[in-house]
């Protein structure tokens, strides 16, 4: 399901989330975005694979490590697991379809 918070995201950069089971957008226009959806969709489905919290807990200690690591928040982000794989194959409308799971262990 998708939500449109402009309260929630307006002071940030976010322009979408996914938070399971909602996808949720900064700008109603976005909803037509096909790329930024699919991008969350790959996200819904890594949370679904990891049982929703392990994937939180995942997600930010490896976001920490890479912040140690790059000293960078920007570079921590682009090269979390999950952000490679979404980032890399947010294009492909059918990337769901095909996709293996736990995929993202690849991006490591």
């Amino acid at each position: 399901m998708i939500i449109v918070c402009q309260r929630l995201l307006k002071n940030t950069k976010i322009s979408g989330i996914a938070v399971f089971p909602f996808i949720l957008l900064r700008k109603k226009s976005d909803k037509a975005n096909k790329i930024l959806i699919n991008h969350e969709k790959i996200h819904l489905r890594q949370q679904l694979e990891l049982l929703i919290i392990p994937f939180y807990i995942w997600y930010l200690s490896e976001y920490y490590f890479k912040l140690w690591r790059y000293k960078n928040p920007y570079l921590a982000y682009r090269n979390l697991s999950f952000e490679r794989e979404a980032y890399e194959n947010e294009n492909n409308v059918n990337y769901l379809k095909e996709r293996k799971l736990w995929r993202f262990v690849s991006y490591l």
